[in-house]
């Protein structure tokens, strides 16, 4: 785990159009399984920001769209949505573009699109100037896995992204949606 942190990390530090041609498919569900354990542990990590900003009174988390959509939308509605809609949806929008760009932008095109992508969850809250003030620290956790997604999309290729972030979600939204008692 520590030698696939320090692969990525040092990916993102440097981005380069550089996929691995030669792995075979076993080799590259062998790296995305791996990398889902890593998207745990950053995301739950940078996530607890937004625990600290709540205790802190700076963030309510009633404000959060997921409230919403528990009231409005079946459970299975909302693991589909999270869990096959929007990865494939925003893999293709936030990673599929990424190897279009030539290797001169390509490294500005990785990081725009990344943040991009984290941005586009700040709709997930009510917004606020409170909430644009603090949405760096909100998007957080989306950056930092948006960063992992697009290097297994960039090394490994879009389908690979695409799982993925499937998986990801999957095992965030999964048992939240099936434990909450609304």
């Amino acid at each position: 785990m520590i030698i696939l942190f320090k692969s990525v990390f040092n990916y993102i530090k440097n981005p380069r159009l550089k996929p691995l041609k030669h792995a075979t498919f076993k080799q590259k569900m062998g790296l995305v399984l791996q990398c889902i354990p890593l998207c745990i542990m950053l995301g739950m990590g940078f996530g607890l920001l937004t625990i600290i900003l709540e205790a802190l009174g700076l963030y309510s988390s009633d404000s959060h769209s997921i409230n919403k959509l528990l009231e409005e939308q079946s459970k299975i509605n909302i693991i589909l949505s999270a869990v096959i809609l929007a990865p494939v949806l925003e893999e293709l929008i936030f990673r599929g573009p990424m190897t279009l760009f030539n290797k001169k932008y390509f490294k500005l095109s990785f990081y725009m699109l990344t943040i991009i992508f984290g941005y586009v969850h700040i709709f997930n809250f009510e917004i606020t100037p409170q909430i644009l003030l603090l949405s760096p620290l909100l998007i957080a956790p989306q950056l930092v896995v948006g960063s992992v997604f697009g290097y297994v999309r960039v090394r490994l290729g879009l389908i690979y992204s695409m799982f993925l972030h499937a998986s990801y979600n999957g095992i965030l939204v999964i048992p939240a949606v099936l434990f909450l008692d609304k």
